[in-house]
């Protein structure tokens, strides 16, 4: 196996040496273990493993993250790429990323991402419970649904090189043609980001209406006690809906000429290409950690924490899973649109295939 295509499975298992060892220590008592009382929402409303007792739990992390590795070693090191031994690992390998990328983290993700740059510029703000400020958005147990999503996502792309070496092929097949093509992903990649800046617009709606002072979607009660306990709540919300729908604008440029070439407007960039990575990279970030916000929701209505009659708090949220997939599916198709020629085996053109014709 070339060092190219190992390089992912090697990264994973450094990855999984390290939580492993983190895990052991926590089980030796070591302070630190991010769930259970070590998390702030220890009565379970967001986190799966809000429960998770330190003592035993400490050392079924250690052998999550041990079984990460054996995976990842075997991705790197089976001799016959393709046996059942490799079929094992890749599958393996998905489960644990599946695992790591919507089972661990919660909501608290995407809240950390929107609030940062805000306090970036502020430093503090006077929130609904007080100043907060980046530590108050990024507290140890968030971090470290990061890392962990880091781990899954390292998983997941040694079990993609891992394929591709057993199936000694690019991953583009003998033509680029039905669904992968560039025709049929600007058509495709189009209802996505659709369905992606559509989506989100309900919860924006309400959040904007409550900073209003208008009880869309909740009863006036509800917005007069929200006001009350916490002061600033609303516009709290208000900023989260607005940094949702200037994502959504953002999410245009996927089927845009100017998400290709930089607009007249940027100084020293007009005119250049836009590199791929600049808005793959982080619209997929972005589509994970929507999803996991959604699924966090779903959890929560599915146990009874919500009433019916205050839909506006909790049901826009339930179809964040949608948003977050359209959003996936569009970065996609702009990948499939814009990927460049095959090192391997020369298959691709770089040309721009864009859903929409216009100037600047």
């Amino acid at each position: 196996m070339t060092t190219i295509t190992r390089k992912p499975a090697l990264a994973a298992a450094v990855w999984s040496a390290g939580y492993a060892a983190l895990g052991a220590a926590w089980a030796f008592g070591m302070p630190g273990f991010p769930w259970g009382a070590g998390d702030p929402d220890p009565d379970g409303a967001l986190s799966l493993l809000a429960g998770l007792d330190p003592g035993p739990g400490a050392w079924w992390v250690a052998a999550f993250a041990a079984l990460a590795l054996v995976v990842s070693v075997a991705l790197a090191t089976t001799p016959r790429p393709g046996g059942l031994g490799g079929r094992a690992a890749v599958a393996s390998a998905w489960a644990l990323a599946v695992l790591l990328v919507l089972a661990i983290p919660d909501s608290r993700l995407m809240m950390g991402v929107a609030y940062t740059p805000l306090l970036l510029f502020s430093g503090f703000f006077d929130g609904p419970f007080g100043q907060v400020g980046l530590a108050d958005a990024w507290p140890w147990p968030v971090l470290n649904q990061l890392l962990c999503l880091l781990g899954g996502l390292l998983l997941a792309r040694a079990a993609v090189a891992y394929r591709r070496r057993a199936r000694a092929a690019c991953g583009r097949g003998e033509e680029e043609s039905g669904w992968t093509s560039r025709e049929s992903a600007a058509r495709w990649g189009r209802r996505a980001v659709a369905v992606a800046v559509a989506t989100p617009l309900v919860y924006c709606m309400t959040r904007w209406a409550w900073a209003l002072g208008i009880p869309l979607g909740v009863s006036p009660e509800f917005l007069e006690e929200g006001s009350r306990d916490a002061p600033g709540l609303w516009l709290a919300g208000a900023y989260l809906a607005t940094f949702g729908a200037l994502g959504g604008l953002l999410t245009l440029g996927l089927v845009q000429r100017w998400g290709e070439v930089f607009p007249r407007w940027i100084p020293g960039l007009r005119g250049r290409r836009v590199p791929p990575l600049l808005a793959i990279v982080p619209a997929s970030f972005v589509a994970i950690i929507i999803v996991v916000a959604g699924l966090t929701y779903v959890r929560a209505t599915i146990a009874g924490r919500f009433a019916m009659s205050e839909w506006g708090a909790w049901l826009p949220e339930c179809f964040w899973p949608v948003w977050g997939a359209a959003l996936g599916a569009a970065a996609l198709a702009y990948h499939l649109r814009r990927r460049p020629p095959c090192r391997r085996c020369g298959r691709g053109s770089v040309r721009l295939v864009t859903t929409s014709v216009g100037t600047d």
